[in-house]
């Protein structure tokens, strides 16, 4: 059995996405989240799956669930434990030195370190522990190279460190959507200054002027219809309310790629964005900013930008406007082929088990 240690597992977001995939696949899990789990992922709950969340609502409920992760650790005696993100690292880690067993336990970084300043102070710290405590774990996994070396740079120490990409699940038919009269281009991210909306705001707004019948969708938690933060945003940016439809946070992710024609990531720092290869699994040429191992990802299929630079992000856009029907759909297909090629979910998955020992 593997034990996974989790911050939080309520968030659709890149971490929680992931660790969902790989407990649909084969293996006996037990999910231990810091803080809670949300009615989406207690759906995964079955025969293979337990999530037993610690209910910690603070920084200091997450330190003080050092003691009953351990009394977990001893009474479940999984096969290895890994944790996700840097919180639950470090707890995890401490947890397992209290526990006395001969588990071994393994971290997972979910995120890069391109700009450090859009870290949160909690996080931050969080992420000063893991870095003191790195030569711990009996093993390290990035979900991207430039995560891995990145961390390496910041302290990082650990002579087992590997990088496993994420793996996606595409859907049984993912044709390139054709664009009819006007594209939408999409972008899936929570209001936070890492994912740097105000960048997808402006240049939604160069794009509009120029091409009226242009729409935009924001998912993404604290991008609800009456959000103050993202009303102060679009206001800012000039681009009219009527232009784009705030989505909020949204569970059928396969719906919103299905909606638009395009995804836009306008992150300032990222390991390796799920989105991206969700919708190229969709068919959906992406715009990026160059962070973690989004042009990796991308590859040729779409479009890579300086982080930050909004007429970069318009220009990519305008280039997929003007593109004609025979090369947006041919986009889209090499889009799809390439997450079939490089980042299929139980190629992914093994890689993991192997890792950990537990495949």
């Amino acid at each position: 059995m593997l034990l996974h240690v989790i911050t939080n597992f309520t968030a659709h977001a890149g971490a929680e996405s992931m660790l969902a995939r790989l407990l649909r696949q084969s293996g006996e899990h037990l999910v231990v989240p810091l803080m809670d789990v949300s009615d989406h992922y207690r759906s995964l709950e079955g025969d293979r799956v337990r999530i037993k969340p610690l209910k910690a609502r603070s920084v200091a409920g997450m330190a003080a669930s050092v003691r009953p992760l351990a009394a977990i650790l001893r009474r479940e005696r999984p096969d290895a434990v890994l944790c996700w993100m840097y919180h639950a690292m470090v707890v995890g880690t401490l947890a397992a030195g209290l526990a006395r067993t001969a588990t071994p336990i393994f971290w997972n970084v979910r995120q890069s370190l391109d700009d450090m300043a859009v870290l949160s102070r909690s996080t931050r710290i969080a992420l000063q522990g893991a870095r003191l405590l790195s030569h711990a774990p009996d093993g390290i996994v990035f979900n991207s190279g430039r995560a891995a070396d990145l961390h390496r740079r910041f302290g990082f120490r650990n002579a087992n460190m590997v990088v496993i990409p994420n793996g996606f699940e595409p859907p049984a038919e993912a044709p390139a959507h054709r664009p009819g009269d006007a594209l939408t281009f999409g972008i899936a991210a929570r209001l936070h200054p890492q994912k740097d909306h105000e960048t997808f705001f402006q240049a939604a707004a160069l794009v509009h002027a120029r091409y009226p019948a242009v729409r935009f969708e924001a998912a993404g938690a604290g991008l609800e219809v009456g959000s103050e933060a993202a009303e102060r945003l679009l206001q800012a940016s000039g681009l009219p309310r009527d232009a784009i439809a705030l989505r909020g946070e949204i569970s059928d992710m396969a719906g919103f790629y299905r909606g638009i024609d395009v995804l836009v990531l306008s992150s300032r720092t990222e390991g390796f964005p799920n989105v991206v290869g969700e919708a190229m699994s969709h068919g959906r040429p992406v715009v990026t900013t160059d962070v973690g191992d989004a042009a990796a990802i991308v590859g040729e299929t779409g479009f890579v930008v300086p982080p930050r630079d909004v007429q970069a992000m318009a220009d990519a856009m305008e280039r997929l406007i003007l593109a004609s029907a025979a090369e947006f759909r041919a986009r889209g297909l090499a889009a799809r082929a390439r997450i079939d090629a490089h980042y299929s979910l139980p190629a992914i998955a093994r890689q993991f088990d192997r890792f950990v020992g537990t495949g």
